[in-house]
């Protein structure tokens, strides 16, 4: 059965209202499952076991729309280098004229890890992930210098 939330509270992905299958998860971004899916399908060679269709497919379509790869970066630097970005978006805040405290989201961490075009901006950004518009231009334009900083260094 499906669930849709309505004005009384279910489910709106612009206001983070996710359902309960979203409550204390942890997202994770296309390039942490390409690592993962990696590591994993390197470990299932070595044991000489042959790989199912749906995890190949998974691993192809993750690969697809991946951009934060290196292939002469090892795991463990991309790794870091992803858990240091979303340790940087999660650990965001930013005080609003009004005085409240924003932080972004676990599924607004990892949409932004998503977000990895260097020519994203602040509109597109808010047009994708609608839960932003609580941010003020500047701040979402700050979020975006981080991701873009850690594209360059990724993919350079």
């Amino acid at each position: 059965m499906s669930h849709s939330l309505n004005r009384k509270g279910i489910e709106d992905a612009a206001q983070l209202k996710l359902g309960e299958e979203f409550q204390d998860i942890d997202i994770l971004s296309n390039a942490q499952v390409a690592v993962v899916l990696q590591v994993s399908a390197q470990s299932a060679v070595s044991r000489d076991e042959e790989l199912h269709e749906v995890y190949r497919k998974t691993q192809h379509y993750v690969d697809r729309v991946n951009n934060m790869t290196n292939p002469e970066k090892n795991h463990q630097e991309l790794v870091k280098e992803l858990d240091n970005l979303m340790d940087a978006l999660t650990s965001y805040r930013r005080e609003t004229e009004d005085g409240e405290d924003l932080s972004l989201e676990g599924p607004e961490v990892a949409s932004l890890m998503n977000l990895v075009a260097t020519d994203t901006n602040v509109e597109e950004a808010k047009t994708l992930i609608p839960s932003l518009g609580r941010f003020p231009e500047a701040a979402i334009d700050e979020i975006l210098d981080l991701i873009r900083t850690t594209m360059i260094r990724i993919v350079s």
